[in-house]
């Protein structure tokens, strides 16, 4: 049975992104379909797959992580506008692999991220 996991790490405080929320599309042509939503954990992570069961398809998908609200609720001064407020990754998922793990490095003016395990 295939999952989606994901997690945050604040490269700015060197500490996992905990209270940031995210949200979980499928984008079906032009359209985006809400699957889910959480909040990290104290450890960056959610605490159940994003993605799993009948609801793990092929597909396009993108996740949208709200790291301006965490970082103003950190007391960093953004500039308004801030520079990365939602960061948005659109990536594939091919349902043929049993788990797909998306994790995001933040800090107010980058993040990177990769497919991991």
């Amino acid at each position: 049975m295939g999952r989606l996991t994901t997690h945050v790490l604040d490269a700015a405080h060197g500490c996992p992104g905990s209270s940031i929320h995210i949200v979980l599309y499928r984008v079906e042509g032009e359209r985006l379909e809400k699957v889910a939503d959480a909040v990290t954990n104290a450890d960056g992570r959610c605490d159940a797959p994003l993605l799993q069961g009948d609801d793990y398809r092929s597909g396009v998908y993108q996740l949208q992580f709200h790291a301006g609200d965490y970082y103003r609720a950190k007391g960093v001064q953004l500039p308004d506008p801030a520079f990365l407020d939602v960061v948005v990754l659109r990536f594939g998922i091919d349902a043929a692999q049993d788990h797909y793990h998306v994790p995001l490095l933040i800090s107010p003016y980058s993040y990177s991220t990769y497919r991991g395990s």
